[in-house]
Parts: structure tokens; C-alpha cells; sequence
């Protein structure tokens, strides 16, 4: 019996011996490869490396997301040839937490894998990053309101990136209601016959769009354009619209309707005026057939007396008595003395008065 419990003992201590000897030694490496430097011996590598592509211009990397790390790393990255050591480096209270580093042709290079290195002693820590849809461009620049001869609402506004391939968002409200947002691929946007008393706000950003390779980073909100009579406009704003002051409301509502008081007394007074303003319709009533027939059209217009005698003549004419002579075959003074004969019996003439 004792002899089984001693067996038992001495294959427990065998399997425990053995267990706490591997056990040590595997906390003794993972010891030495984690702190090789006797100087960050409580300090891991940063995992969490983020990177930007910003105003396709330069890459712009941060490792400082949930906190600021309490050492100085160094930084490499790379697209396709070997590691380069960041040039330009973020400092927050004197602790390095991210590279600002220059590439050129980035707007085509963003579409290659880009690699990342923190260095910490012998200690390092890769990622890969995919900088195609994270482009974030700057915000929009000049923006310009202008109320053209068209009598619509223009805006204009540029970027300052080296790419034309750009969609823009455009929002806009009225007297500070909401928001109405809109996509646009030109650098502009109108607003159909505004209202003077209406108060316009407008805002853009931008991005790449989907056919360059979409970025899902907007860039910031330009600030704000106002235009309208609510208030004076914090941008800048072109041909604003103009307003009366009470002195000229006041002119305007007196004198516009004495102007208006003496047409009528001049239309009601003047009856030239008020025909040629105002043609006077034939009258259905009376019977077209005989008007036209006794020759009396002036009867057919209900005309005043002063217009109708105008109409009638007032001027002599003189009438002429015209007789028919035969022509016989006589001699040549014959025919001379016939014709003196009846040009002084026959053709009188005589002056008489047309009164019609």
C-alpha cells in the first residue's frame, strides 16, 4: 500500500518538475525579446498606426488615438522602395506622436500599398496601409456669391489641390431653417430668382469621387456665404440687393397715386387720348347690312360729333360739262372752225360748291 503512494508522489513531483522548468523558460525568452533595452522596459509598441492622404500632397501618419504615448519612436514608411525615415515629425508636449511625410505623384501613387514602421530600440511594429480611399482634401477656398444680370443667385469656389477630378457637396437653407444638400461636379451653383427678403446660407466641401478612385474622407466645410436682407453677409458678396429707405417708401406710396389720379382725369377729359388708349368696340346691336348699304359707316362707330365732322368734306372742286361730237370727212379748216365752234357752244365749264 505504501509503496503504491510513494510511486504516485514520485511521478506527480517528475510531471511538476517539468511543468514549472518549461514554464520559467518561456517566461524567461519572451523576457528577453521584449526588453532588449534596459531604458523602455514597461513601454509596448504602438499597434494602431493611422495614415492620410491630405490634400494630395503628403501622407500624414498618427499613432496617438487613445492616447499620448509616453515615448519617442521612430518612424519609416515606403510605397514600393525601401523604408525612408520620416522627415518632419508631430510633437505634442515635446513627445513625438506622428510624421508628416512628402511623396510626389501621390495622386497616383495612393492606389499602391503603403507600409508603415514604428521603432522603438530593437523592437518594431509593420502595417499596411490603403491609402486609396483615404484621401481627405482641403477645404474649399474663394467662395462667392454673385447675383448676375440673369436676376439668379450665382456661387463660385476653388480648390487648392493639384487634381480637377473633384465632386463637390453643396448645402444650403433659408432664414436658418434646414439644411438642402446637393452634389455637383462644376465649381458652381445657382439659386433660381432669390428673394430680397429671404436670407441665403451656403457651405461646400469636397472629396474624389467614385471614377478617380473614390475617397470616403470629405474634406471640412468651407465657412459660411450669406446673401440676403436678414443680415450683412459674413463672406463675400457681389451686387447685393438694394433697398429703400423709409424716406423713399414714403415718396413712392404718396406720389404714385396722384400720378395715377390725374391719367384717369386726363383719359376721362381728353377723348382724343382715351380712343387711341382705349379703341372703342363696333356696337352688334344695329344692322351691318344697312350701314353698309346707305354708306354711312361713320354711324356704325359710336363717335363723338367733334370726330364725325371731320369726316365731311370742306373743300370746292369744279365741274365740267363734257359733250360727244361726230367726226365727219371735211376739209382741214372746216374741222378748226367746227371745233372752235363747239368749243364755245357746247363745253362750258363752271364753278360750283361740293356740299356733301
Amino acid at each position: 500500500m505504501f509503496e503504491y503512494i510513494a510511486l504516485l508522489l514520485w511521478i506527480v513531483h517528475l510531471y511538476t518538475k517539468d511543468f514549472i522548468t518549461s514554464l520559467f523558460m518561456e517566461l524567461l525568452s519572451s523576457n528577453r525579446n521584449n526588453t532588449t533595452s534596459p531604458c523602455f522596459p514597461s513601454f509596448p509598441l504602438v499597434s494602431d498606426v493611422k495614415c492620410l492622404v491630405v490634400n494630395v500632397e503628403y501622407v500624414q501618419c498618427m499613432w496617438n488615438g487613445s492616447a499620448t504615448p509616453g515615448v519617442n519612436y521612430t518612424f519609416y514608411s515606403r510605397f514600393e522602395n525601401g523604408f525612408k525615415e520620416c522627415d518632419n515629425y508631430v510633437l505634442e508636449n515635446t513627445t513625438i506622436v506622428g510624421c508628416v511625410h512628402t511623396y510626389e505623384e501621390l495622386i497616383t501613387k495612393r492606389f499602391s500599398k503603403f507600409t508603415t514602421k514604428l521603432k522603438l530600440g530593437n523592437r518594431s511594429f509593420e502595417q499596411f496601409h490603403k491609402l486609396k480611399t483615404k484621401v481627405k482634401l482641403n477645404a474649399p477656398v474663394n467662395l462667392t456669391a454673385m447675383n448676375s444680370s440673369d436676376l439668379n443667385l450665382w456661387y463660385y469656389w476653388n480648390y487648392t489641390c493639384n487634381t480637377n477630378c473633384i465632386e463637390s457637396e453643396v448645402r444650403h437653407r433659408i432664414n436658418g431653417k434646414e439644411w438642402k444638400t446637393i452634389l455637383r461636379e462644376k465649381n458652381e451653383y445657382c439659386i433660381n430668382l432669390p428673394s430680397n427678403s429671404y436670407l441665403y446660407e451656403l457651405q461646400v466641401r469636397g472629396r474624389i469621387p467614385d471614377k478617380c478612385g473614390e475617397s470616403e474622407i470629405w474634406s471640412d466645410w468651407s465657412p459660411p456665404v450669406f446673401w440676403g436682407s436678414m443680415r450683412e453677409s459674413y463672406g463675400t458678396v457681389t451686387n447685393k440687393p438694394r433697398f429703400y429707405s423709409p424716406v423713399q417708401k414714403t415718396i413712392l406710396y404718396v406720389v404714385g397715386p396722384i400720378v395715377f389720379f390725374i391719367l384717369v382725369i386726363i383719359l376721362v377729359r381728353n377723348e382724343r387720348i382715351r380712343v387711341i388708349l382705349i379703341p372703342v368696340l363696333p356696337d352688334p346691336g344695329k344692322n351691318l347690312a344697312k350701314i353698309l348699304a346707305e354708306d354711312n359707316v361713320e354711324e356704325w362707330l359710336p363717335i363723338s360729333k367733334g370726330i364725325k365732322e371731320g369726316f365731311k368734306m370742306n373743300y370746292i372742286e369744279r365741274v365740267c360739262s363734257v359733250g360727244d361730237y361726230s367726226r365727219n370727212p371735211q376739209s382741214t379748216s372746216e374741222s378748226s372752225a367746227d371745233l372752235n365752234s363747239f368749243d364755245h357752244s357746247s363745253g362750258s365749264c363752271a364753278s360750283s360748291v361740293a356740299t356733301n
